[in-house]
């Protein structure tokens, strides 16, 4: 029989070696499958130990010429399908692929259905029902143009899932990922070498490892769909199992993993106990930022490396990378890396060459594989190297301290603790650096084009390394981030939380940032003077605040004694966020309000009267309400024509936006009975006198 055997993009070469290692045939190797010749009980065996293999289905039959729902239903209605199955048991469809005619799998699979509801009927005079959940055969249909192949699911539930994993880690890979790559680090060669993960998360990679070294058959105690085939002869298999464990031996392995979260840590040994290798694996909670020497013999790193799956996380990860360097070349010398990562010029830190690349897909991800032999050679090489790539690195470094000695005076005056200390002074390093605190945020600009992203991330790395330094700040402590245009929704997105919150003051108003988890902190800090105006002119007045983001500016408002604030944002999140900073601020009032809406639309319907607004819109967006997306260029005199509306006698409008080279039409707004005061220059604070196209303000009045 002939049978195809799938797995991850990376793996085909390894699977097919283990297929031959098993005595067996292969036909043809694909992108992420092998096709192989073996019968039953060379087929049951293969399925015990594979560790490569994700599924591994029986072919029916191939490249069946389909072009219509007749041939499709001719196709299948004339398989001898009482060969596998009976009336009595229940089936499921899964069908993959189109064609001009037949353009929905869920249509196709239910032709496939009818067909062998009605073989079953017109041989037994009896119909198998249907069971999607756990039938006792899937039948599988996979459509490419014209050509169809027909297969039963063989193995049955996802061959990767070995059964002890029950929790996880960030950034888990697959069981089949995790024997490819012990496979491809070469400690299979001598495993009375020591194996260590110093990044080990839930332990996979060497619960893995120990299975394969003591060849322990991967699937040895799960149920397989071909159970349920009328071939299935139970006595035969217990005597292929049997023969299975009397192969196991015992080595004497010296495996060990760590991590820096002992939760992590603990997963991994529920793991290993689940997997019954508890004994031969030795965790502990150490920081791979700081390694020291593990064994006195040389052995194999094998681990997979951290990568930024949270928002900010790269100045923590270039961090690691560079003392991880370090530390192979000082406690390392003499071993074998093998290190899976997804970012090339993360790697390159680690000053180390290559000896060889693997190429993998883990999940959706593109991952590599990356080896490296820790020589003398090496270790001297690298140690030549300054720790800085480009000359004018010095030059950022000395600029961020110029700027922080210039608004020292101002910074201790105002009692400010959140400003910017560096806005793309040096073209080269076309970066924002702010400071919470202890805290810095780097907003990495978009490179223009002509760039080359290596060298762009590259001056990255000094960018952090040099704030890092410069202003005695951890790099745990620094949040990275990319400024680049949000479409539709993306602004309000948020990457995997680290929930880390701190709280900074600005004329005597606190509030909440956090600097980790979203493109921005909860604070526009070149806003700063506009908020402490609607401080200063708030009292008594009815205060609207629209785009209200996190509701910053109507706090300065209700502390400057607003009889009224009114808050309006599109996001709950955001509101929310508001709310906090209320009570953070011990302001409570009935007449403090927090609506969530469009503002566009509240806007053209509003009603009642307001005595000071801030209207702060975005640059772009795509409100409904809008003929065609927003644009605050052309669209500005639109929303004066609303703000009209509900702006009492002698209230005052502070109107604010962001884009660059913005234009007040001030002839239409003179038509609409207001006038506009150019207030731009009074709400630079010293922080942003550097960047004069940050935002544009007008006070806005009638006529």
């Amino acid at each position: 029989m002939q049978f195809i055997a799938l797995t991850s993009i990376g793996i085909e070469n390894l699977l097919v070696d283990e297929i031959k290692e098993q005595g067996l045939e292969v036909i043809k190797q694909s992108v992420g499958s092998v096709k192989f010749e073996a019968d039953n009980s060379q087929a049951q065996r293969f399925c015990l130990v594979t560790r490569f293999a994700t599924r591994v289905m029986l072919l029916l039959e191939e490249n069946a010429e389909i072009k219509t729902k007749e041939d499709l239903y001719k196709f299948a209605r004339f398989q001898p399908w009482q060969e596998f199955f009976g009336p009595k048991q229940t089936f499921a469809i899964e069908f993959n692929g189109t064609n001009q005619a037949l353009k929905n799998t869920q249509f196709s699979g239910l032709v496939i259905k009818d067909a062998v509801v009605d073989y079953f009927n017109d041989l037994f005079e009896q119909r198998p029902n249907v069971d999607k959940a756990e039938p006792n055969i899937r039948i599988v249909a996979k459509l490419n143009k014209s050509h169809c192949m027909l297969y039963l699911d063989y193995s049955g539930p996802r061959l990767s899932d070995r059964g002890y994993r029950t929790r996880q880690g960030k950034a888990p890979i697959r069981e089949n990922l995790a024997a490819a790559l012990v496979k491809r680090s070469g400690w299979l060669n001598d495993v009375s070498r020591p194996l260590f993960d110093p990044c080990c998360g839930s332990g996979t990679l060497l619960i893995e490892a120990v299975g394969m070294a003591n060849k322990v058959p991967a699937n040895i105690n799960r149920k397989f769909a071909f159970q349920n085939l009328p071939s299935f002869r139970p006595a035969k298999f217990d005597e292929i199992k049997q023969a299975l464990k009397s192969e196991v031996t015992e080595n004497n392995l010296w495996i060990m993993g760590a991590d820096f979260d002992e939760r992590v840590i603990n997963v991994a040994q529920q793991n290993a106990r689940r997997a019954g290798v508890e004994n031969l694996i030795d965790f502990s909670v150490k920081d791979a930022n700081k390694l020291s020497q593990v064994a006195k013999r040389s052995g194999v790193v094998l681990s997979n490396l951290p990568y930024g799956e949270r928002l900010g996380a790269m100045a923590e990860l270039i961090n690691l990378y560079r003392n991880m360097g370090l530390g192979f070349k000082k406690y390392f010398q003499n071993w074998q890396l093998a290190l899976l990562g997804t970012d090339e010029s993360l790697f390159k830190l680690l000053k180390l060459a290559k000896s060889k690349t693997y190429k993998f897909k883990n999940g959706p991800l593109d991952v590599a594989l990356y080896l490296y032999d820790v020589n003398e050679k090496q270790v001297s090489q690298s140690q030549e190297k300054t720790g800085l790539n480009f000359e004018g690195s010095s030059a950022f470094g000395n600029r961020l301290k110029k700027n922080k000695n210039a608004l020292k005076s101002w910074i201790k005056k105002e009692g400010i603790n959140a400003y910017r200390l560096y806005d793309a002074d040096i073209p080269e390093y076309n970066v924002a650096v702010d400071i919470y605190n202890d805290s810095a945020v780097i907003f990495e600009y978009a490179a223009p084009k002509e760039i080359d992203d290596t060298v762009a991330q590259k001056r990255l790395q000094d960018v952090i390394t040099l704030t890092s330094e410069q202003l005695n700040i951890p790099a745990e402590n620094i949040a990275v981030k990319v400024r680049k245009k949000q479409k539709g929704d993306a602004q309000y997105n948020s990457f995997d939380k680290q929930n880390r919150v701190d709280v900074v003051e600005e004329f005597g108003a606190k509030f909440k940032v956090n600097l980790f988890d979203y493109l921005d902190t909860g604070l526009f800090l070149d806003h700063r003077l506009a908020r402490r105006y609607i401080q200063q002119n708030a009292k008594g007045q009815r205060v609207l605040n629209l785009f209200s983001y996190t509701g910053s500016a109507s706090v300065h408002a209700a502390i400057g004694g607003a009889k009224s604030v009114t808050t309006v944002d599109m996001s709950k999140t955001y509101l929310k966020w508001a709310e906090e900073n209320f009570a953070l601020n011990n302001l409570k009032n009935p007449r403090f309000r927090f609506e969530q809406a469009d503002c566009l639309k509240w806007l053209e319907h509003a009603q009642g009267q307001y005595d000071l607004i801030f209207l702060d819109p975005p640059t772009f967006s795509n409100s409904k309400r809008m003929k065609a997306e927003f644009d605050v260029q052309r669209d500005h005199i639109k929303l004066m024509e609303w703000v009209k509306k509900i702006l009492s006698p002698k209230g005052i409008l502070l109107f604010s936006n962001n884009k660059r080279g913005f234009k007040m039409d001030e002839v239409a707004l003179m038509g609409l009975g207001l006038k506009a005061v150019n207030i731009s220059d009074k709400t630079l604070s010293p922080d942003f006198k550097r960047n004069k196209q940050i935002h544009n303000s007008w006070l806005i009045t009638h006529g």
